[in-house]
């Protein structure tokens, strides 16, 4: 098997992209580290050793309006989380410039809701123009299902690319959220990517879907030409609807992280929250297939610090 794992990956440097139909024999049977041999070299071949970190900072908390079962800033569920409005842009650009020196590339703002609008968005517009004429950093905005003209505003203002995860399977999607669809998400994703914008999006592992949902979503990536995949390994949060979700194995995630890499070659396969699930903080996964990481502290969850991760890194022999 070793073998052939090691031919499909050449394979895949050659340029072939493995089919739907030969996914679950290919990638779901095979030894785990031989599977991850292979998405070590692939990363290798793609990516060399450069390591892309982002920051998030939560711009406005809670109270949202949608169901999505894993949020804790979901206003139907009780997580005691903190509700505010959105930053000033002084707390936003002190905190974007601490990142910068931190030695963080991106710098994204994520706020709850189904979407950010009215004087709000034109405050995070102020932002990202402030940031962009003052810092170095990349821009990143999580801010719901916009317009088309809020992402000429948003790409006018600086920001180079879009966060929307798609979360799951098309088919696995409602049975997680109810308030808006699937489809909402991918044409929110087609609206960024027409007014120029880069697209990061991905998803949560571990919500009760299958090995087969979690391929349907590599696939729905690549099909979308996504090049930033974000990987969460769901850590149940009490007060919401999955808080007696069993987490995930380690093997899970390590075997998810290089089936993503088999699946989307090219594209920084990035570890974000839950990444305490595996012992090592994700070392294990950032040699064999992982290229990216959201570092710092997460929204709702525990995270890892900068430090800590360009320490691990550097040991690790990658460069960001």
């Amino acid at each position: 098997m070793m073998s052939h794992l090691l031919d499909l990956a050449q394979d895949v440097m050659d340029g072939y992209r493995i089919h739907r139909e030969e996914a679950p024999e290919l990638l779901l049977e095979a030894p785990l580290e031989e599977l991850q041999e292979g998405a070590r070299r692939l990363q290798e071949h793609f990516l060399g050793n450069h390591m892309d970190l982002c920051t998030i900072l939560n711009g406005r908390s809670g109270r949202c309006s949608e169901n999505c079962k894993y949020c804790a800033q979901a206003s139907c569920h009780a997580t005691g989380i903190e509700e505010y409005e959105f930053l000033s842009k002084e707390k936003i650009l002190a905190n974007a410039r601490a990142n910068q020196e931190a030695g963080v590339n991106r710098f994204a703002i994520v706020t709850s809701g189904r979407a950010l609008g009215g004087k709000e968005f034109d405050q995070a517009i102020e932002a990202y123009r402030e940031m962009s004429r003052t810092l170095s950093l990349e821009l990143c905005a999580s801010h719901g299902i916009l317009n088309r003209e809020q992402f000429r505003r948003l790409r006018e203002a600086g920001v180079t690319r879009y966060h929307h995860n798609i979360e799951t399977s098309r088919r696995f999607f409602p049975k997680i959220c109810t308030s808006h669809t699937y489809e909402d998400r991918i044409r929110t994703i087609h609206l960024a990517q027409k007014e120029g914008l880069e697209v990061c999006s991905g998803g949560i592992l571990g919500m009760g879907e299958t090995w087969e949902d979690r391929l349907d979503m590599a696939f729905s990536l690549a099909e979308l030409g996504i090049q930033s995949i974000p990987l969460n390994a769901l850590t149940p949060i009490p007060g919401t609807a999955l808080e007696h979700q069993e987490p995930l194995p380690p093997e899970d995630i390590l075997r998810a992280v290089a089936i993503f890499r088999f699946l989307n070659p090219t594209a920084q396969i990035r570890l974000a929250a839950g990444r305490k699930l595996l012992p090592d903080h994700g070392a294990n996964a950032f040699l064999h297939g992982a290229s990216a990481a959201i570092t710092g502290n997460m929204l709702t969850t525990s995270g890892t610090t900068i430090r800590e991760d360009l320490q691990m890194l550097g040991k690790l022999g990658m460069i960001n």
